[in-house]
């Protein structure tokens, strides 16, 4: 939309990464559904049935008492019900254990952050570069806190320490810190005893870790022998005092995005505020949704659906690296967990060797994908986008199926090498 064509009282709102790149598809013939785009620029998995995972639900039924609005906080019976999911996923045999007072339901993972952004107070609140997209807007639109950079560096890995992370809450007098763990896009996982030592400096420092565990189910680097699930709520000590908020929902880990059913887990003072914050920017999400959800955290369900997308998707994930490597897609890190693979195009013959001239270049063989400098967090517009530290990066999704994968890497083949891969 051209500046002429603008209201007054409106601003022009940017697009999400994802929502930039397909629409951008869209103007030349891609439709959600379609058989002959490949979309590796979705944030979404595949929602099918896969091999050894529950039945998928097909329908919905509605009770005469979910005609109602639900409770802002979410119905009750789903409130306990992913509070013991964690209790026994992370704290067996811990004294504090998380109650339905823990828990907060949202309608969708905008919207649970969004209530814990809107609940924020006068602070500095940290943020990494790279991150996940969306929260570039949210960053920007509440006034009460400052969003504080932190830039990770490719040649490490995109590493952080515990004690990086002590400095920084010192030296930047930072009060939160907002990060996806697994990181979208870059994959890495902080987890096990690196993890604790994070909500150890948390609880030290008062500083509210913020964590949107959505990919916590997809695992690469886990412990043989366990459930490949991680989150910090194996860590807390005090599910009332240890200032760990988590984000989570049916989005990734139950493959269910457009149910739009997430939920927060926190003490419960902080419960209190993003309720309320829900009273005046969502209202609350579906209650017959919630009500159908409550079976999908059963131990059980939880346990076959976790390991059936790790078979699947580990084999994508597997395949896609190596595909993408024997094209001249080089990687900083393999990634740990979620679906993505942050892949380096600055060895590819120009235009090819930047972000968005390999997204362009890719869009004219009906592949989607999503280039780095979306990824460069900066609320405001502070920073200089020319100086982006993520020019020569593209994120590639394997959240669609494995034969997607194999036709988008045949086509990106035929661009950079003319038919070699």
């Amino acid at each position: 939309m051209s500046d002429d064509n603008l209201i007054h009282a409106f601003r022009q709102v940017p697009r999400t990464g994802v929502i930039y790149v397909t629409t951008e598809a869209a103007k030349l013939g891609y439709r959600s559904g379609g058989d002959d785009w490949c979309n590796l620029g979705q944030g979404q998995p595949e929602t099918g049935p896969l091999p050894g995972s529950p039945a998928r639900v097909h329908q919905v039924e509605i009770d005469v008492d979910d005609q109602e609005y639900a409770p802002i906080a979410g119905i009750g019976e789903l409130r306990d019900a992913i509070a013991g999911l964690y209790n026994r996923l992370y704290r067996r045999g811990m004294k504090s254990q998380y109650s339905a007072e823990n828990v907060s339901v949202s309608g969708g993972g905008r919207a649970s952050l969004t209530r814990a952004a809107a609940s924020l107070g006068h602070v500095n609140l940290g943020h990494f570069l790279p991150d996940y997209t969306a929260y570039e807007e949210l960053l920007d639109i509440f006034k009460a806190f400052t969003a504080i950079p932190i830039l990770l560096e490719g040649e490490r890995g995109y590493g952080f320490s515990a004690d990086d992370l002590r400095r920084e809450v010192r030296g930047r007098g930072l009060s939160a810190l907002l990060l996806s763990n697994p990181c979208n896009p870059t994959g890495k996982l902080v987890q096990g005893d690196e993890l604790a030592r994070w909500v150890q400096v948390a609880r030290d420092e008062d500083a509210a870790l913020m964590l949107d565990e959505f990919y916590s189910h997809y695992i690469w680097s886990g412990r043989p022998g366990q459930l490949p699930v991680e989150s910090a709520a194996r860590y807390v000590e005090d599910v009332d005092r240890d200032p760990v908020v988590l984000f989570d929902g049916l989005t990734k880990n139950w493959r269910y995005p457009g149910w739009r059913v997430t939920w927060t887990v926190a003490p419960k003072r902080v419960i209190e505020a993003v309720a309320s914050a829900g009273s005046f920017l969502d209202g609350g999400g579906s209650k017959p949704l919630q009500r159908a959800a409550i079976p999908l955290l059963d131990h059980g369900h939880v346990v076959a659906e976790t390991e059936a997308i790790h078979r699947a998707f580990r084999e994508k994930r597997d395949r896609l690296l190596s595909r993408l490597e024997r094209l001249g897609v080089r990687t900083d890190r393999t990634p740990d967990g979620t679906f993505y693979v942050w892949g380096r195009v600055d060895g590819l013959p120009p235009p090819l060797n930047d972000g968005m001239g390999f997204f362009r270049a890719a869009l004219s063989k009906k592949v989607i994908v999503v280039p780095g400098e979306f990824f460069d967090v900066n609320p405001g517009k502070r920073r200089s986008q020319r100086s982006s530290r993520f020019r020569s990066h593209v994120r590639f999704s394997f959240g669609p199926s494995l034969a997607t994968i194999e036709a988008a890497c045949d086509r990106l083949a035929e661009l950079i090498q003319g038919g070699v891969g």
